[in-house]
């Protein structure tokens, strides 16, 4: 598991007008929480932003005041105009201590379909799980290798991760699309019928809602 380490200076005033001074200082109010105590701290703007402006998951390493403690990003605000980061909060990593957070989907190899003329779409980057600091994974990793043309790799497909998977068992997280230019060349033995056809569809929606 890969961290991101972040100096922290510890708030001692948490008022409007102290966080308005802090963000004139290009730093970020942060709140640590999880732990024995919860932690109001800030951080330079440019220190947060590997782990926040990225496709990756890292577990941010904070030190704070000499104390290092281990963390993931559980929720950020953003200035509703200038998408400006204006407050992050961290849930501190505790043994044993069940988290919930989103990991995202890494597709490896090549689907048989598009070796044959497909193209394979991603319809969900990050699946939201449940488990412990020790099991937690960067990445879950799906094998694409034998889809065909119309058939998708679902959340039922994936195996043990050691992780409790809470996105709905039906919904297709890659599918292989069959061109046009093959479809209209007329019927295709893709080895999917058109109740599958449907779940991808669906299933693209409700990744869509998530």
């Amino acid at each position: 598991m890969e961290t991101i380490a972040i100096e922290g200076n510890v708030r001692s005033d948490i008022g409007k007008k102290a966080t308005k001074a802090l963000r004139k200082q290009d730093a970020i109010p942060c709140e640590l929480y999880g732990g024995e105590e919860n932690i109001h701290f800030s951080a330079d703007r440019k220190a947060v932003k590997d782990i926040i402006y990225t496709p990756n998951f890292y577990v941010a390493e904070l030190n704070i005041e000499g104390k290092t403690h281990k963390a993931i990003v559980k929720d950020i605000q953003f200035h509703p105009i200038t998408d400006a980061i204006l407050h992050i909060d961290f849930q501190e990593l505790v043994p044993g201590t069940v988290i919930r957070t989103e990991v995202p989907v890494r597709a490896v190899g090549t689907a048989e379909g598009v070796k044959t003329g497909g193209k394979l779409l991603i319809n969900v980057r990050k699946l939201i799980v449940k488990t412990t600091p020790e099991n937690l994974k960067d990445k879950i990793e799906i094998n694409v290798s034998k889809l065909k043309l119309g058939q998708s790799f679902k959340v039922r497909d994936i195996g043990e991760t050691g992780m409790q998977i809470m996105n709905a068992p039906g919904i297709p997280i890659a599918a292989v699309e069959i061109p046009r230019s093959l479809r209209s060349a007329g019927s295709l033995d893709t080895g999917s019928d058109e109740e599958e056809g449907e779940e991808v569809e669906e299933g693209a929606e409700a990744a869509a809602e998530e």
